[in-house]
Parts: structure tokens; C-alpha cells; sequence
């Protein structure tokens, strides 16, 4: 299998990726539409951005902070609709899950908080205490710069990821199984590149964000999922809506959004926006499934100059 994603821009890439094709299959009869056989990949182009540990001179407060009630996934830490610059805001006052009770459906899977429904067999889940925690969060203002350039504390490149199709019709990157992150023991993808590798045991880029901007079409009856598991923060939006939150600096965590949850509307487009953060030594678990035929929609603009 090739490797599966890539750094554009000024940083060296270090994988090959497939590319996205679409190949039709002859019809027995010209007045039928021919059938479209689904792409054996997508390939995605998102945005990453490094940032250096807040130990280090220039570095950003957020990274290598530990939330003031310890590790683990922090909720509602963000605002359910995104800006008005499609990014995420900041909110602040969440809570921590509580270890072992995550939000469920009735298939006992993750999902966001804000989805459940008890009509739907779905199992509520358990905050950790009464507190409130920002989960490593510092400021609204310091979030901000999680996913904008900022010149004073990240650069960026265009990153490309590639999404294989499966024998059950799903797309899957997953860094557990991609080439070029188990040669690294990792989703590293920027290792030794733009702000270079920081030092520290292990000495790892550890420290970044990375976003993507996609859409899809909705079908009702395509039982459509889309997955995410990995860490640290992780929050995806679908039409402005979040549908998954897994804030915080925890070990990998998974959730699934199960897209007839959404009241969409069949046969209409709508955007996925994904919204990563790597904020802490000593893992990077990076792993997507669906079945949705994502889209890049919005090619990116980085700080990093091209060649």
C-alpha cells in the first residue's frame, strides 16, 4: 500500500500519494446511465501548523499543559456553531468525562455529548464532578491561533492525506497501519520539518494543529458515519453543527456521528469541517473512518512559501 499522506508547500515530503479517480463501467444498454464505481481512494488537502511547547522561548501556552483536574477528555470547551471565520471559538466552563462513561448509542460506540437521545436507546454518560475545567485551554485569544497563521507562534504547510477504500465500502486513514506513520511510531507528520523537532525525551514534533475543509453529499438511506479516533483535541463539525468533541490531553478516545442524527436533507451538500490538535508528549494516534466521499472544498493558504 502506498503511504498516505504528504507535506506540500516548503517542507520535504516524505510519502507518495495515490491519487483520486473516478472510472466508469461500461453500460449493456446506451439509454442506462453508466454506474460509477466508487474511487479507490480520496485524497484530502488540509492545513498544518507547528507550534513550539509554551517551555520554550516564542512557544504557545496551550502545548504541553496539563488541564488543572489532570489528563483525560474535556467537553464543551468550545461553541457549538463555528465562527464566523469557520474556525472554532472558544467557550470555556466545560467538564471532564468521567473514565469509562463516555456518551453511547445503542450500539454501545462514542458519541459527542451533544447528540444523545434517549429515543434512540443512546447510554448518558457521566461528568467527572461538579467542576469546571477548560481542559488545557488557556484563553479565547490563545486558541484562536490554533488554526490561523500566526506568524509569531506557528507555521504552516499544506498537508495531504489519503483515504483508502475497504472491503465494507469505508475510507480509512489510520496511523496504526499507514507505512509511513509506523516507520515513525506515529502520526508525526511534520517530524524534523518547519519548526523542527523540540527536544525532550521522547524527541518528537508533538506540537501541532491540523484542519481540513470537505464536503459531501447527504443520503438518507446510506447509513452514513463518519469516525474519528486519536489524540488530543478533536472536534468536527457538520453544517456549522458540532458532532464531535473530544477536547482535552488524553490517550486515544473514539466517537462516531451518525449522520441521520442531523436533520439533513437528502441528496443536498454539506460541509464537514475537522479541526485537530497534538498537544502532548508521548503518543500521536491518528485514525478516520466513513463512508463518506469527502471533498476537499477550500485549498489552503499557508505561511510557508511554496517553491
Amino acid at each position: 500500500m502506498s503511504n498516505s499522506f504528504k507535506l506540500s508547500a516548503c517542507a520535504l515530503a516524505f510519502v507518495t500519494v495515490l491519487p483520486l479517480g473516478l472510472s466508469a463501467l461500461s453500460s449493456s444498454a446506451p439509454s442506462t446511465p453508466p454506474l460509477i464505481e466508487p474511487p479507490s481512494s480520496i485524497t484530502l488537502t488540509g492545513v498544518v501548523r507547528d507550534f513550539r511547547e509554551r517551555s520554550k522561548q516564542g512557544g504557545h501556552p496551550d502545548f504541553e499543559r496539563q488541564p488543572e483536574h489532570g489528563f483525560g477528555h474535556y467537553c464543551n470547551n468550545v461553541q457549538p456553531t463555528l465562527g464566523a471565520n469557520n474556525k472554532p471559538v472558544f467557550k470555556g466552563g466545560g467538564f471532564k468525562v468521567r473514565s469509562g462513561y463516555e456518551w453511547r448509542n445503542s450500539a454501545g460506540k462514542n458519541i459527542c455529548w451533544r447528540l444523545y437521545d434517549p429515543a434512540r436507546g443512546d447510554l448518558i454518560g457521566k461528568k467527572d464532578g461538579s467542576y469546571t475545567d477548560n481542559g488545557g485551554l488557556t484563553t479565547a485569544a490563545n486558541f484562536d491561533k490554533w488554526f490561523q497563521d500566526d506568524l509569531a507562534t506557528n507555521v504552516s504547510a499544506a498537508l495531504t492525506m489519503t483515504l483508502n477504500r475497504q472491503a465494507n465500502g469505508t475510507y480509512v486513514f489510520d496511523s496504526a497501519t499507514d507505512p509511513a506513520c509506523v516507520a515513525l511510531g506515529g502520526f508525526f507528520p511534520i517530524e524534523s520539518q518547519l519548526f523542527g523537532n523540540p527536544g525532550g525525551t521522547p524527541d518528537r514534533n508533538f506540537h501541532f494543529t491540523y484542519e481540513l475543509a470537505t464536503e459531501f453529499t447527504y443520503k438518507s438511506d446510506g447509513a452514513q458515519v463518519f469516525t474519528f479516533r486519536g489524540d488530543d483535541d478533536v472536534f468536527v463539525y457538520i453544517n456549522g453543527q458540532l458532532v464531535i468533541d473530544l477536547g482535552g490531553v488524553h490517550g486515544a478516545i473514539e466517537q462516531v456521528v451518525e449522520l441521520n442524527r442531523l436533520n439533513l436533507t437528502d441528496g443536498e451538500t454539506y460541509d464537514l469541517k475537522f479541526f485537530f490538535a497534538e498537544r502532548h508528549r508521548t503518543q500521536s494516534n491518528f485514525k478516520i473512518t466513513t463512508n463518506l466521499q469527502l471533498q476537499t472544498v477550500e485549498l489552503p493558504t499557508v505561511s510557508c512559501a511554496f517553491d
